[in-house]
């Protein structure tokens, strides 16, 4: 029984320490390698692109489909790199207002993935998506 209970701490605290989103999404870091820009920002906002374009893909399909799968990948990529930008850029008002625009994202993303089967819910939860990535790439342009 400790023994269990060690190698669980172990796996949480390797999972929580090392990001998820890697170990369950490991297309997410393959996206962030393609949007690699000079800076942590210039690279966010090549994955607001990205997300941007399969968002718009996305739309008119159903279920798990090649488009959204993309989109989950590049969406997880997004955030994970939100929080390694640097020190100085973190303390500015925009990158917290880039970090509220991330949070109503999820939320939105979560309606998307409730709704991959229903359309027209998918497409418009879909293009709230895109408006509200459009919003954060507006955003990330003051922290250039």
């Amino acid at each position: 029984m400790r023994r269990q209970i060690v190698v669980g701490t172990i796996g949480l605290l390797l999972v929580g320490l090392g990001g998820c989103s890697y170990l369950f999404y490991p297309h997410a870091k393959e996206f962030a390698a393609k949007a690699k820009g000079a800076s942590h920002v210039e690279t966010l906002i090549n994955l607001t692109s990205m997300m941007e374009a399969s968002a718009k893909a996305a739309k008119g399909g159903k279920g798990y489909d090649q488009p959204l799968n993309d989109l989950h990948n590049q969406f997880h990529a997004f955030d994970d790199n939100l929080c390694c930008v640097e020190k100085e850029t973190r303390e500015k008002p925009a990158h917290a207002l880039a970090v509220t625009h991330n949070k109503e994202l999820w939320a939105i993303f979560k309606r998307v993935w409730k709704f991959k089967d229903d359309q027209p819910q998918r497409d418009q939860h879909l293009d709230l998506f895109a408006s509200e990535v459009k919003e954060l790439r507006e955003t990330l342009q003051m922290l250039k």
